[in-house]
C-alpha cells in the first residue's frame, strides 16, 4: 500500500464521477485548498453509475485510476457516492495515490449529529449497498437510517430540467415518501442532488438537508495536511476529461463549476 512519504506534495489531486455532479465536490475542495492543482474525469458515456453492476464499476474505475497514476496524482477523490459505496473496499490500497471515498469519509461526521432519525437520498446502488447505514453504525448505533433511491434525479440535474413542473412533481413525491419516515435531517447522498435543493426547500426546511461535500472537503484538507501533502508549488493547473460529449459537459457544468477550457475527450 502506498505511503504518504512516497507521494509528491506538488502533484495534482484527481476527481472522478459519472458526469458533472462531482464538480460540486471539486468546487468545495478548491475553496479550502485554493493552491492545489486538479484533474477531473467525468465518465459521461457510462452515466448514471447508480444503475451499473459492481463488475462494471470496477472496470470503469480501474481504467480511470490507471490514467490518474500515469498523471502522477497524489490523491484521488471518489466524488461519486455510488462507487464509494459499492467498490471502495475492493480498490483501496491497490493504486499509487491516496484514495478518498465520500461515503466512508463523511460517515463519522454524520454519526456525530445529535439526532435519532436520518434520511439518505441516493442512487439505487448506494442504497442497496447500505454503505451509509453500515458506516454510520460503526460510530453511532443509535441513529436510525432511512435510505431511499431516486431514479430520476440525476437525469434532471444533467439535463438542467429540475424546474419543469412534471419533474418538480416527481421530486416532491420522492420527498413526501421520505418525510413519512419523520427524519430529522436528510443527506443528499449523490453529488447531483444538492442542485435540487431549491426545489426540495419549497416543500421542507432548507436546513433539513445535508450536502456531504461540505464535510468531505474539510476531511480531505485535514488528511492531506496531517500527511504533509499540501502543495508548495507556485503554479497551479486544472485539467478536465470526459468520455463523451465535451461540449455538453462544458455547457452543463456552468451551474456546478467554471470550466474554462473545453474538456478533452478520453475513452478507454
Amino acid at each position: 500500500m502506498i505511503t504518504s512519504n512516497k507521494l509528491n506534495s506538488d502533484s495534482p489531486i484527481a476527481f472522478f464521477d459519472s458526469g458533472i455532479g462531482g464538480l460540486t465536490v471539486l468546487n468545495k475542495v478548491k475553496k479550502v485548498l485554493p493552491d492545489e492543482s486538479f484533474i477531473y474525469y467525468g465518465d459521461t458515456v457510462h452515466m448514471p453509475y447508480g444503475e451499473k453492476t459492481k463488475e462494471q464499476l470496477l472496470e470503469y474505475s480501474d481504467n480511470i485510476f490507471r490514467f490518474f497514476e500515469e498523471k502522477g496524482c497524489k490523491a484521488v477523490v471518489m466524488a461519486c457516492n455510488t462507487t464509494s459505496s459499492v467498490i471502495y473496499n475492493d480498490v483501496a490500497g491497490k493504486y499509487n495515490f491516496k484514495l478518498y471515498p465520500i461515503v466512508q469519509s463523511v460517515a463519522e461526521v454524520l454519526s456525530g449529529l445529535n439526532i435519532k432519525r436520518l434520511g439518505i437520498f441516493a442512487t439505487r446502488a448506494t442504497i442497496e449497498s447500505k454503505a451509509y447505514s453500515k458506516n454510520i453504525a460503526r460510530y453511532n448505533q443509535n441513529i436510525e437510517v432511512f435510505g431511499q433511491f431516486c431514479p430520476d434525479w440525476v437525469h434532471f440535474v444533467e439535463e438542467n430540467s429540475m424546474d419543469k413542473p412534471e419533474n418538480i412533481k416527481i421530486i416532491k413525491a420522492d420527498l413526501d415518501k421520505m418525510l413519512a419516515n419523520e427524519p430529522e435531517r436528510i443527506v443528499l447522498g449523490c453529488t447531483h442532488y444538492p442542485f435540487l435543493l431549491d426545489v426540495l426547500s419549497q416543500f421542507a426546511p432548507k436546513d433539513m438537508f445535508i450536502d456531504p461535500a461540505l464535510y468531505f472537503a474539510e476531511y480531505i484538507k485535514n488528511d492531506l495536511t496531517e500527511n504533509n501533502l499540501i502543495t508548495q508549488a507556485a503554479n497551479r493547473f486544472e485539467e478536465f476529461y470526459v468520455s463523451s460529449s465535451p461540449e455538453l459537459f462544458k455547457s452543463s457544468s456552468k451551474m456546478f463549476y467554471d470550466v474554462e477550457n473545453m474538456p478533452e475527450l478520453l475513452t478507454f
